[in-house]
């Protein structure tokens, strides 16, 4: 599956923020590459560095998810960004939402530019070497 055909599958409320969010994703952080691959079960938006997720975008039954591996290894992108988006629902390492209003395009741009610093494979590699 193609990432627009997914995203043309998803409900119609949901196509136009997560093409958005998509957008955002892959301006802000050119190092990652996207394809549809499954995760916990679903099939998602995935976003890696080398071999390695470093984010995801998903729609489930209730809410939609932004799986972000910066933020769960990086305490200091909750602190800035939980007030900065008060209507989504921050998890160790997602934000869950239900809506555009949840999820300014603008905010998770930042948060995305943010994050692109970030080099998943070279914290992961040195993980492995402890």
């Amino acid at each position: 599956m193609t990432i627009p055909e997914f995203l043309a599958g998803l409900p119609a409320d949901r196509q136009q923020l997560m093409s958005m969010l998509h957008e955002a994703i892959v301006a802000n952080d050119p190092k990652v590459t996207c394809s549809i691959k499954p995760m916990m079960g679903k099939e998602m938006i995935m976003y890696e560095e080398g071999h390695y997720m470093k984010y995801a975008l998903a729609s489930v039954k209730s809410h939609m998810s932004l799986h972000c591996m910066p933020i769960y290894m990086n305490t200091a992108f909750h602190t800035k960004y939980t007030p900065l988006l008060p209507a989504a629902k921050f998890q160790k390492g997602c934000i869950n939402f239900t809506g555009a209003d949840a999820m300014p395009v603008a905010i998770v741009a930042a948060l995305i530019a943010d994050c692109a610093p970030v080099n998943i494979p070279a914290i992961l590699e040195n993980r492995k070497k402890k």
